[in-house]
């Protein structure tokens, strides 16, 4: 197991992650790009947000370092920058699950 300190540059890093998150509405992008890649429109339609704040939100993401845009054809599908980024969300959520247990209860999840 490799230890890190925490250096400016992991300090920075960490920072990143939670301005990212720090919007629901980022964060349910980062949450929807975990199975798979998707176009701008399709993320816009499933979030239920106007394309034009999923493009601010995607700018903010892709700054962060978070997601790239992968051209295809014309248009252009977004995916989440490194595979370890889908675990570590889906260990990020198991975490809060266990510190706030009642926060997701089956239909009525509130997150």
């Amino acid at each position: 197991m490799v230890t890190l300190t925490a250096s400016s540059t992991h300090t920075a890093a960490v920072a990143r992650l939670g301005h990212a998150l720090s919007d629901p509405t980022r964060a349910a992008v980062l949450l929807a790009l975990r199975g798979a890649p998707s176009y701008p429109s399709d993320l816009a339609e499933d979030l239920g947000v106007s394309r034009q704040l999923l493009s601010n939100h995607l700018a903010c993401l892709r700054g962060c370092g978070l997601v790239e845009s992968i051209p295809d054809g014309r248009r252009s599908r977004y995916q989440l920058s490194d595979p370890h980024l889908a675990s570590a969300l889906g260990e990020l959520m198991r975490v809060m699950l266990i510190v706030e247990p009642e926060c997701c209860d089956g239909d009525g999840c509130t997150c």
